[in-house]
């Protein structure tokens, strides 16, 4: 393998318009969110000192995405999945307005903020499995793993420039105006999903006809889960990223770990949030290495378990250097395992199950870290931000070791080579109306 091939492998934006219309969109948006992520926590804090309560900020993300995830599957697998997406991107827009105002008015209410955050879960819920097949439908197979790793790129970008910028943005202008800059990212992204070609939902031999002769959907939620559920590749890679979240996400800890060893400074804890960006960009700028590796699911139990002891470490550490080099480890893991993870389920799913597949996916992803963050407040108010954290990450890193013991499908998955991959045929031609630039080079 050349120097080239273990950077990023960047064909995907060269060869779809669309999917980098999509890439810019995303990436804005998640610039928005991370510097919101600063705001309500910081938020939160200033309003309860407390760890549970910041720790709560996860319950409100979580039980959105647990409730809402599944339909946004279903509805994903029923009907045009950029109609979807436009819809509940709007949806986001306005919970941001919603932090804007409640911000500029003065909120004390620490409960009104946290519905505000649930509000805006829930929209992200309900569009999220429609969002994460759009790469699959606009790229080649052996493009895939390359467009979810560049994907990642720009999320761990958001993360290391989001808390700084968020700092800047906070200190000089106070929360309404950083809620109003994940707004106007909301927007951009908007714009990029509705310049999208038609998503139309797939038609398959699971649909069945009523006794009228009208076409039904046979229960769409439980189609998906009993796929998963004979795939033990797929619920080998879902039971691992959720042992790796829900059991050491350290996030809410964040403030209090802060508090007692590093005086409570908030530049400290702003380098917290861009260590583990550091890590995660470093990771996806030479992602090419992961990317062409065929074995994703050997390759995502690894990272799975470097992340659980690398935040053990953190629990463990004194100096800041060695904290934020744990965090470093930490989130270059994270982004190994979430790159091989996506591909995996996105190649492994038929298309007519993968909203419903995808659906699953985002809860586990999401609601999952949220969930952890919620154990690890909980924990950690009860015993000590770092027994938290050690007794999570020491946990984790066994229950993936565990789960990489039983399952040799997952041990041994091979990804489509480069020969094997092929256009994906169920990209609709572009509309004589609209221009919509597909490339025409071989892929």
């Amino acid at each position: 393998m050349t120097w080239r091939e273990r950077l990023i492998d960047v064909r995907p934006l060269r060869t779809s318009r669309p999917f980098r219309d999509l890439w810019i969109g995303s990436s804005l948006a998640s610039l928005g969110q991370q510097i919101a992520v600063v705001a309500v926590l910081l938020q939160v804090w200033d309003l309860t000192r407390s760890p549970l309560w910041t720790g709560a900020i996860g319950l409100a993300t979580g039980v959105p995405l647990l409730v809402l995830g599944l339909v946004g599957g279903s509805l994903a697998d029923a009907v045009d999945r950029r109609t979807l997406v436009r819809a509940t991107a709007a949806g986001q827009v306005l919970t941001a307005v919603g932090l804007v105002v409640q911000a500029a008015a003065g909120n004390r209410s620490v409960l009104l903020l946290l519905a505000l955050v649930a509000a805006q879960s829930g929209c992200a819920a309900l569009g999220a499995p429609a969002r994460r097949t759009f790469p699959v439908r606009l790229l080649p197979a052996d493009q895939v793993a390359a467009g979810l790793a560049l994907q990642n790129v720009a999320f761990q970008a958001s993360m290391l420039a989001g808390p700084a910028l968020a700092g800047l943005v906070l200190a000089q202008w106070g929360h309404p105006a950083a809620y109003a800059i994940q707004a106007l990212a909301g927007v951009a992204s908007l714009v990029a999903v509705v310049r999208l070609p038609p998503m139309a939902a797939p038609r398959t031999g699971d649909d069945r006809r009523s006794v009228h002769g009208t076409r039904r959907r046979r229960g769409p939620a439980r189609g998906g889960w009993r796929i998963i559920l004979r795939s033990p590749t797929l619920w080998g890679s879902f039971a691992t990223d959720l042992a790796a979240t829900v059991l050491t996400m350290p996030i809410a800890i964040f403030p209090l770990i802060n508090e007692i060893r590093f005086e409570g400074n908030p530049r400290t804890l702003g380098l917290f949030l861009s260590a583990i960006a550091v890590g995660g960009l470093s990771a996806g700028l030479l992602s090419g290495t992961v990317t062409r590796l065929r074995r994703g699911g050997l390759v995502q139990l690894v990272a799975a378990t470097i992340w659980g002891l690398a935040l053990a470490g953190f629990g463990l550490a004194g100096p800041l250097w060695l904290a934020l080099c744990c965090l470093a480890i930490a989130g270059a893991a994270d982004t190994i395992a979430v790159i091989t993870r996506g591909a995996l389920v996105q190649l492994e799913a038929p298309d007519h199950y993968r909203g419903r597949i995808s659906s699953v996916e985002h809860v586990i992803g999401i609601a999952g870290p949220e969930i952890g963050n919620f154990r690890g407040g909980l924990l950690a108010s009860l015993t000590s931000a770092p027994v938290a954290l050690v007794a999570g990450g020491l946990a984790a890193a066994l229950a993936v070791v565990t789960v990489g013991l039983i399952n040799r499908p997952l041990r041994d998955h091979h990804a489509p080579s480069r020969h094997e991959g092929s256009p994906p045929p169920e990209v609709p031609p572009a509309s004589p109306s609209r221009e919509v630039a597909f490339a025409d080079e071989p892929r």
